[in-house]
């Protein structure tokens, strides 16, 4: 089984496909300093696999790294995912927090 993870700026989504087959996706919008992860989902043959976590923690990478912006968990299973993590709590909105 191989894994890609990819960012798609253009359709404002991280993916992460298996074996070629898009298998989860966290989509985004942008509010200026901040990005808001609004959508997680993984589609049926592959739940149960933990590919929402790590997806959310290739995004989470990505934008720590690379943008420096905050993050507003507008998805519930982001925002239980820094429950989860709460070391990568600085890296929230502080206006949800």
């Amino acid at each position: 089984m191989t894994k890609d993870f990819a960012h798609e700026p253009d359709l404002r989504r991280y993916v992460v496909r298996v074996d070629g087959v898009i298998a989860s996706v966290l989509d985004y919008r942008e509010l200026g300093d901040a990005v808001a992860f609004v959508r997680t989902f993984t589609n049926p043959p592959y739940r149960g696999a933990g590919l929402a976590a790590e997806l959310t923690r290739f995004a989470v990478d990505d934008v720590e790294q690379g943008t420096g912006r905050r993050i507003v968990p507008s998805c519930w299973y982001v925002e239980q995912w820094f429950d989860r993590h709460p070391e990568r709590r600085h890296l929230l909105d502080p206006r949800t927090a």
